[in-house]
């Protein structure tokens, strides 16, 4: 049956399309968009990314101090038993066993450094102890796929192995990374799941760069704009995967978009902004994980553009990302909402919880 709602059919294609398909691109957030007016679009070439690894924004020992932790680098085995390093945190008056933060850095594939992940990490680190073992893996295009993913598997299952010397519990590990750490965090997950390996109690996403096709329409709304881009990413998508990158002989566990079954996992969250490259793609791998029968959650940013919480770190939108993956860590590490709500309740005076957000109709409960 078709309806009359007094109006002309919609045209096809949309008017605001151009011949592409492309679509107008997603407002900034008011102050990313300050931010991002600051830097011009500079899109990474082959030619820079060596050079690049030099520029350091940050040292380790002020990192150390604006978080007060202690660092140790310790040697740890990667992919075909070659000798990498980790780094390790801890708080230095912390003497328990508690969680473990297995955490692989950024760096579009082809740079960054492990002693980012305590920029990543230190909310955890300062509300539940425990110890943070950041990946110094490989890079591309010097060490290309599957060397990268491989170097974290094999660093991933000796900090699990190793947790007492580390001085984290091996049943309370959260695994994550960020952009392209992210990526490999999940091609991590998928090698834990596929070769029976340690297990971990949940994945952390930041924004992961997952998809080496790198068509989607945010990628194509972002082919060119501050930060990491379209054009970036292809860069470092084809230093990791040579010719291979865009073909069929691309491995899930290096993109993990391409893995057809995302059953089986532990619980992930993915947080990404609207006006991130990768939005499009880490969509979709929450939805894959839905299908599968999995456990995700997802946030996404309004007007966050890719690693926006580093640029506008005060923002409405930095502060809620955060406040979104800090309650899932806790979810994760401390216990289930069900189980918190009914301490809750049984706490609660009966006047008080009557006049509560949770009861707000006044509805009369009987306490067993």
């Amino acid at each position: 049956m078709t309806t009359d709602h007094g109006l002309p059919p919609m045209p096809v294609p949309a008017p605001r399309r151009d011949e592409g398909g492309r679509t107008p691109r997603p407002p900034y957030n008011e102050v990313v968009a300050a931010a991002v007016a600051l830097m011009p679009p500079n899109p990474l070439t082959p030619e820079q990314i060596v050079p690049n690894r030099s520029i350091r924004f940050i040292t380790a020992d002020l990192l150390t101090q604006m978080f007060d932790v202690t660092r140790r680098v310790v040697p740890c085995p990667g992919y075909e038993g070659v000798e990498i390093s980790c780094d390790v945190f801890r708080r230095p008056d912390d003497d328990k066993v508690g969680p473990g933060y297995i955490w692989i850095h950024g760096g579009g594939m082809v740079g960054g450094e492990a002693i980012s992940g305590l920029l990543d990490t230190a909310p955890y680190l300062r509300e539940h102890g425990g110890t943070v073992v950041s990946i110094e893996y490989r890079l591309a295009p010097e060490h290309p796929a599957p060397i990268p993913v491989e170097d974290c598997y094999a660093a991933t299952v000796w900090a699990i192995e190793n947790a007492a010397e580390l001085g984290f519990d091996p049943d309370r590990v959260i695994l994550g990374g960020g952009s392209a750490g992210g990526g490999l965090a999940a091609g991590v997950m998928l090698l834990l799941r596929d070769r029976q390996g340690p297990k971990v109690g949940g994945v952390l996403l930041h924004c992961p760069m997952l998809d080496d096709r790198n068509n989607s329409v945010a990628v194509q709304q972002f082919d060119l704009s501050s930060g990491w881009c379209g054009q970036s990413n292809e860069v470092g998508w084809t230093a990791l995967l040579g010719d291979a990158r865009g073909t069929d002989d691309v491995s899930p566990y290096d993109a993990p978009a391409r893995a057809t079954w995302l059953g089986d996992l532990p619980p992930v969250h993915i947080a990404v902004g609207s006006c991130d490259p990768f939005r499009d793609e880490n969509v979709t791998f929450a939805s894959g994980i839905w299908r599968d029968g999995g456990d995700c959650e997802l946030y996404v940013a309004p007007g966050g553009h890719h690693g926006y919480e580093a640029l506008a770190r005060t923002s409405t939108i930095a502060e809620t990302t955060q406040a979104s993956r800090s309650a899932w860590v806790r979810r994760i590490l401390v216990g289930e909402d069900a189980k918190l709500l009914d301490e809750a309740v049984r706490a609660a005076p009966e006047t008080a919880y009557d006049a509560d957000f949770r009861n707000p109709f006044g509805f009369t409960q009987q306490r067993s």
